[in-house]
């Protein structure tokens, strides 16, 4: 799939060193929109909402918060530690800039986990963006659907 000039900008902000140490396509080698139309298609095949699932991840990023850096448990399902960084990151696409902070979900269950930050949810919600194959914070659609059901 191409990407537009926009797309293009945005995957350049992307790459190790623009705006984060490890950037935010992991070992992935394809372009921005076919990552994007990929895990598109994979929330479709899972049933998720892009929406619905951000609401999730801030609900569980709220909730953990009150651990106050330490790992706690929430609704007796999920272990969730949230962990704040000085500092923002700006959105590759240019539009936000956003508290750095690290949050880790675990279903307890199941042992599916997850770590993602503001960003990752702005991206998630605003680009369809899971972050790379790879990647550290990446929001895997198969992940996501094992963590909530």
């Amino acid at each position: 799939m191409k990407n537009s000039t926009e797309e293009k900008k945005a995957y350049e902000r992307m790459k190790p060193g623009a705006i984060t140490a490890q950037g935010f396509l992991g070992d992935d080698d394809r372009g921005l929109a076919d990552i994007v139309a990929a895990d598109e298609e994979a929330f479709r095949r899972h049933a998720l909402v892009f929406e619905v699932v951000a609401e999730e991840l801030e609900r569980l990023r709220d909730a953990g918060g009150r651990g106050l850096g330490e790992a706690i448990t929430v609704e007796g399902k999920w272990l969730v530690q949230a962990g704040d960084a000085r500092g923002v990151l700006p959105c590759p696409w240019g539009d936000g800039v956003f508290h750095k902070n690290a949050i880790e979900v675990e279903r307890v269950e199941t042992g599916s986990r997850v770590a993602y930050s503001d960003l990752s949810i702005h991206m998630l919600r605003a680009h369809h963006f899971c972050q790379g194959k790879g990647h550290s914070f990446r929001l895997e659609p198969e992940t996501l659907k094992k963590l909530f059901g």
